[in-house]
């Protein structure tokens, strides 16, 4: 894996800031810390920061073409290449290299902008066409790869794989964006295209970005849909046979390497799927890592052992302390904008731990929005069925009217907090969905946010985005619909993000078999009664593992990455959020409204009410301000507790 980053003037060719350009590389030393190359010629700058996997020895980067007329730099890996140099050769290209880079600039040179098309892989990359006078940008299909931009007031372009790499040049201006600050108190990021600045853009998953000097820079050009179409007819042993077949073939892909490999492994079904197929096409013993929490309550490490024992993996295991809170300034700092998932933790401390026994990791990322897994998507699935009773018309008034008369009470048993079931409701299926992953709801951003914040927003809402999307969705299968939204925000925004900031902390590549774009556009085309059915979510992926698997990963609880928030605010870090919380700096952005910050303060520690996620998303935010804005560097933690 790898950091990239350049600069492009829109307008003229002058010259590039070779120091400024460096500096701009160097930020990212952290995703390649092997070696570390610039090109520069006029109105054009190029850096990179390698991270070595495949073709140790000549894959250095910018990489050229054969004439040195178009170069590039690039994040990720083609997994597909070696299907690709015969057919490029076939057409007169001539390879110097055995690295995967070296098929991007000839694919470009034979199929341009569509050569997207053809990569099978994750990847982030800019490529320089000096012939064309054309930068050209791509991100893969499903954001695994991050990929920042801004067009400065003086028609400079830059970019980088992380949003410090921006940050490292003056012309860019810090503003806060007040629709990212309504996006990142509902949700716990920053959802793409935003950023947390107003200069600075995402580059959406599936987008391409082509760049003629003298031209003003266009809107990205989506290459890539994913269309749940459901009409695929097979029985369960078929459709769990090439299942399987087509695991087999995405895990085998993505075990070519130069270096060591091997996989996380935290005992849930999907990292014990891929451990599985791992184990069955490799001669070696698989190395996986594990995380075990201190508090049993957290810990599902023996879960993991059962899966490294009956494949005989070489497993590796470290304990993490329940206090393991000294990690937030750091996570700020790497994060480089707000981000509020807690299990942010534990996942910098597995790729920690991958670190000291491999250089690749594969992951079972992915799996939960492509099979079905959340939990929330039954409980989706049981609202969607009695608000099919009854005509919005009537739903909204009734419903509505029930959910502001019954009490509030989320102390009580689940069957009787009939507010919030009343509340669902009167919504219909985006806005309820939307609702039900919120951190702090609609009612409780208007009660945080000042009056003042609320007149910049202007009526900007977050829904919106679920609404734009869904518009794209082109499907009224009710599953089908909110995997669609899921795989659009909450995966690209929350999970790729935090997997590639964690990893690439540590200079680990993560790859995610799950997440291959064949068989994500294959199980879009399966009925959802295969993901979710009999009441068991993954249905079919369980179903093709049960001879692999032991019946006791797959059909129990699931537990997820979690820490104790709950308890940390009430005890250790009662006085940190405290001084967050109501200090000077929250006060002096003019966002909050200082009554309700204290009340998420006082009626947290009190233990009337559990405010652990609003205040941890909070508390990241003040932590955001410290670290991204001011600039303060953090102390860059390497142990625990």
């Amino acid at each position: 894996m790898c950091g990239i980053t350049g600069i492009f003037d829109t307008r003229s060719r002058r010259e590039v800031n070779r120091d400024l350009l460096h500096r701009m590389n160097e930020s990212q030393h952290h995703r390649g810390p092997d070696e570390g190359g610039l090109h520069l010629e006029p109105g054009v700058g190029l850096g990179h920061r390698r991270l070595s996997i495949i073709d140790l020895s000549t894959g250095q980067q910018p990489l050229f073409n054969e004439d040195g007329s178009v170069v590039v730099v690039f994040n990720g890996e083609i997994y597909n290449f070696q299907e690709l140099v015969p057919e490029l050769e076939a057409l007169g290209h001539v390879f110097h290299t055995r690295s995967d880079t070296e098929v991007i600039v000839h694919a470009w040179e034979a199929w341009g902008a569509a050569c997207v098309e053809r990569f099978r892989g994750m990847f982030a990359f800019a490529l320089w066409d000096r012939n064309r006078e054309t930068l050209f940008l791509a991100r893969d299909r499903l954001g695994v790869k991050p990929l920042f931009y801004a067009l400065l007031p003086d028609g400079q372009l830059i970019f980088g794989s992380e949003l410090k790499a921006l940050l490292a040049h003056p012309g860019l201006a810090r503003n806060i964006d007040p629709c990212a600050v309504e996006e990142y108190f509902a949700l716990g990021y920053v959802a793409e295209p935003r950023t947390i600045f107003t200069a600075a853009k995402k580059l959406p998953p599936a987008h391409t970005l082509i760049v003629r000097r003298g031209e003003p820079v266009p809107e990205p050009h989506q290459y890539w849909e994913l269309r749940f179409t459901l009409d695929q007819r097979l029985t369960i042993p078929e459709a769990a046979e090439e299942l399987l077949a087509r695991l087999r073939e995405s895990v085998r892909l993505r075990m070519i390497s130069e270096v060591p490999l091997g996989a996380f492994l935290s005992g849930g079904v999907d990292s014990s799927a891929v451990v599985a197929m791992m184990a069955g096409l490799s001669s070696e013993p698989v190395n996986t890592c594990s995380i075990a929490f201190a508090d049993p309550a957290f810990n599902e490490a023996q879960f993991a052992q059962q899966v490294a024992d009956r494949y005989h993996t070489r497993h590796f295991v470290e304990t993490v302390e329940s206090d393991d809170f000294d990690l937030i300034d750091t996570l700020a700092w790497l994060y480089d904008e707000p981000y509020a998932d807690s299990s942010a933790i534990p996942t910098y401390r597995v790729c920690q731990l991958a670190r000291k026994q491999v250089t690749v990791a594969l992951s079972g990322d992915g799996g939960d929005e492509t099979f079905g897994g959340y939990r929330r998507y039954q409980l989706h699935l049981m609202e969607e069925k009695l608000r099919s009773l009854l005509p919005m018309g009537v739903r909204r008034p009734l419903f509505g009217m029930l959910g502001r008369l019954y009490p509030k009470a989320d102390w009580a048993p689940r069957m009787f907090r009939a507010k919030t079931t009343f509340q669902a409701l009167a919504r219909d299926a985006v806005e309820a969905y939307f609702h039900s992953v919120s951190i702090l709801r609609g009612e409780m951003r208007s009660q945080l946010f000042s009056e003042g914040f609320k007149a910049q927003l202007g009526g900007y809402d977050a829904l919106e985005l679920f609404r734009r999307h869904a518009a794209r969705a082109d499907t009224d299968d009710p599953l089908a619909l909110i995997q669609y939204l899921d795989l659009k925000t909450y995966l690209v925004g929350d999970i790729n993000t935090k997997v590639d900031r964690a990893s690439m902390a540590h200079s680990l590549e993560v790859r995610e078999p799950l997440m291959d774009h064949p068989l994500v556009e294959w199980l879009a085309t399966l009925p959802s009664s295969l993901k979710i059915g009999g009441g068991e979510s993954k249905y079919l992926l369980k179903k093709a593992l049960e001879p692999h698997l032991p019946g006791e990963i797959m059909y129990r609880p699931k537990m997820g990455f979690a820490v104790p928030l709950i308890r940390w605010f009430r005890g250790p870090l009662k006085q940190r959020v405290r001084e967050a919380l109501l200090g000077q700096r929250l006060a002096d952005t003019g966002l909050f409204n200082a009554t309700y910050l204290r009340h998420l303060v006082e009626a947290h520690e009190s233990g009337r009410r559990d405010y652990s996620a609003p205040t941890w998303t909070v508390l990241m935010f003040e932590a955001f301000l410290r670290n991204g804005v001011e600039g303060i560097p953090p102390a860059v933690s390497s142990g625990q507790g």
